[in-house]
């Protein structure tokens, strides 16, 4: 899994309902990003809000459906 954050491409631990886990946390502005799952040969993307941006200091994300 990856999340997409204008150029940069970050590696997601973890994914839940309404957070992420992100593998390199940075501090990066609220927005829109793009999630991208792979399994296999079958990849899925969709875009997701950042309502808190990401913070250097912790690697969970708040994220919530784009609209």
């Amino acid at each position: 899994m990856r999340l997409l954050v204008g150029e940069r491409s970050l590696p997601v631990v973890q994914l839940g309902p309404d957070f992420l886990l992100v593998g390199e946390p940075m501090d990066l502005p609220p927005g829109e990003a793009c999630m991208v799952m792979r399994v296999d040969e079958s990849e899925s993307q969709w875009k997701v809000y950042l309502p808190n941006g990401i913070s250097a200091a912790t690697n969970r994300v708040a994220i919530m459906a784009a609209a």
